[in-house]
């Protein structure tokens, strides 16, 4: 069986700047990520984004600081810092 995945993006006029009213953000420790691209898969407003060698980046003019890719991140290399 074939599993297929709806991945949307925000778009800038759609979504609109958010980062200005987030009260928490995403760090990412790279020595503990291992690019398994989960929290790209979950992250509900496309902000993390991926790179051609699988390394993630989160664009945090667009990211809201909901956590959930924090709280998917099986190596818990994403963690939820205050502003």
């Amino acid at each position: 069986m074939k599993r297929v995945a709806a991945i949307s993006f925000p778009s800038k006029g759609a979504a609109g700047k958010t980062g200005t009213w987030r009260i928490w953000k995403p760090v990412i420790e790279r020595q503990k990520c291992v690019r398994c691209l989960i929290c790209w898969i979950y992250c509900p407003e496309g902000t993390i984004l991926r790179r051609e060698d699988d390394s993630i980046e989160i664009d945090y003019e667009y990211c809201k600081g909901c956590g959930i890719c924090a709280n998917e991140c099986p190596t818990k290399a994403i963690t939820m810092t205050e502003e």
